[in-house]
């Protein structure tokens, strides 16, 4: 069963949307690093959660090739 990313990735990538593809990308990096930097509770599952997403749009990004538009 594919993960909501994936589809959401799937359909960026159907419509050669590379720079919602960065966007999205960013937004996730930036995820990873504010949960990366707290404290007082377990988020290693968040953050595995969060690098699997941005692997499955970097994923999707290899698919399109050229510069961002």
């Amino acid at each position: 069963m594919s993960s909501a990313i994936e589809l959401i990735v799937e359909g960026y990538a159907r419509l050669k949307d590379r720079q919602s593809l960065e966007d999205l990308r960013m937004h996730r990096r930036r995820l990873a690093v504010d949960l990366k930097a707290r404290t007082g509770f377990d988020y290693r599952l968040s953050i595995t959660q969060v690098e699997q997403d941005i692997a499955a749009i970097e994923a999707g990004l290899n698919t399109l090739s050229g510069p961002v538009t």
